[in-house]
């Protein structure tokens, strides 16, 4: 996507995650409210738990205040989006204007989700440097966003090599795993690092930080794709609610990103100077004292008032110093260009 002064637009992620608490109608709502808040692409995550578990880590006890079964694997059954709903989902997304994203952690949810019809692929940190399976993932051809949390610049080089094979289109986001993420711990300065390394990806950032600073902060260091964790509620049971964005955070986050390229331009459109306060309250030029013809203005025969309008503005006295008068001038009585020689 591009602005119209030909840069490169931000991407802006809404997480959701299994924040939908394993509801379509939820999902569905997800759907509508951050694209209305700003998202352009809206995120969920796609799991095969019991192919991707082990027997005793799925029948595990899960002894938390975030548990909705008594085992791990149940506990994460009840967080999954049934199969069914994913192309309900997805034209959800269509309706609204957004992209429909998923992150497949393993390889049954990648076909599932490429069949379904996914627009993007998100690589977790959780497979930075899984190479077999960043494979399989380059072989579906679909852009690529890849979170790079836990792995060092190695890791990174050896997944973004595979991706560059066979993908045309991959973003890396700098991330820190680390929930919630304090606003210290961020580490944005790799994101600059990653532009160096990967001149041919969008860089960017997923940060599990619950504030929105982050986002024009990377913004100015460079990032154009941000992905941020959303929720309808922070006070959901769940573990990433509560650093997540609801719909009025993340609208500021989405605003304050959009906003950052509009501040950086300098003004020359020639209202220097002519804003609306100056016009009203601005200083004229006006003589310190009496002044005869033939004087040479010193800085001392100057001084400023103001008047109903606005004539020639104290801030272009140094014009006047060391011209010579062409007329007497009487004590707070206005000075003009007609009234000087250089």
């Amino acid at each position: 996507m591009t602005r119209n002064d030909g840069q490169e637009a931000p991407i802006i992620i809404a997480e959701v995650g299994q924040n939908h608490q394993g509801e379509l109608d939820k999902a569905l709502e997800y759907v509508k409210v951050f694209a209305a808040s700003g998202a352009n692409v809206v995120k969920f995550q796609t799991r095969n738990n019991k192919y991707l578990f082990s027997s005793d880590a799925y029948n595990k006890v899960y002894n938390s205040d975030n548990a909705f079964a008594e085992h791990y694997g149940a506990h994460r059954e009840k967080l999954e989006l049934n199969v069914e709903w994913l192309p309900v989902i997805k034209d959800e997304c269509r309706k609204n204007g957004v992209k429909f994203m998923s992150t497949p952690f393993d390889e049954p949810s990648l076909d599932l989700i490429c069949d379904v019809g996914v627009d993007i692929i998100k690589i977790a940190s959780f497979d930075l440097g899984n190479l077999p399976f960043i494979s399989k993932i380059a072989d579906k051809g679909l852009p690529v966003v890849m979170s790079t949390g836990g792995g060092d610049l190695e890791d990174v080089k050896a997944s973004a090599e595979i991706l560059r094979q066979r993908v045309q289109d991959i973003s890396i986001l700098h991330c820190v795993s680390e929930y919630p993420c304090t606003h210290d711990r961020l580490g944005l300065e790799t994101i600059q690092d990653y532009i160096i390394e990967f001149p041919d990806c969008r860089i960017g950032v997923s940060d599990h930080f619950n504030g929105i600073l982050s986002g024009p902060v990377a913004y100015l260091l460079g990032a154009r794709i941000f992905e941020k964790h959303v929720t309808l509620n922070r006070s959901w049971k769940g573990t990433d609610h509560s650093f997540a964005l609801e719909p009025h955070g993340f609208d500021s986050f989405c605003r304050d990103i959009n906003r950052v390229p509009e501040m950086l331009p300098r003004k020359n459109d020639g209202s220097l100077g002519n804003e609306a306060v100056f016009r009203k309250l601005g200083k004229s030029l006006v003589a310190a004292r009496d002044l005869s013809i033939g004087d040479r203005v010193t800085i001392n025969d100057l001084s400023g008032k103001i008047f109903s309008e606005q004539y020639v503005p104290v801030r272009e006295s140094i014009k006047f110093i060391g011209a010579t008068l062409k007329r007497n001038i009487k004590q707070a009585e206005l000075i003009q260009y007609k009234d000087i020689n250089y």
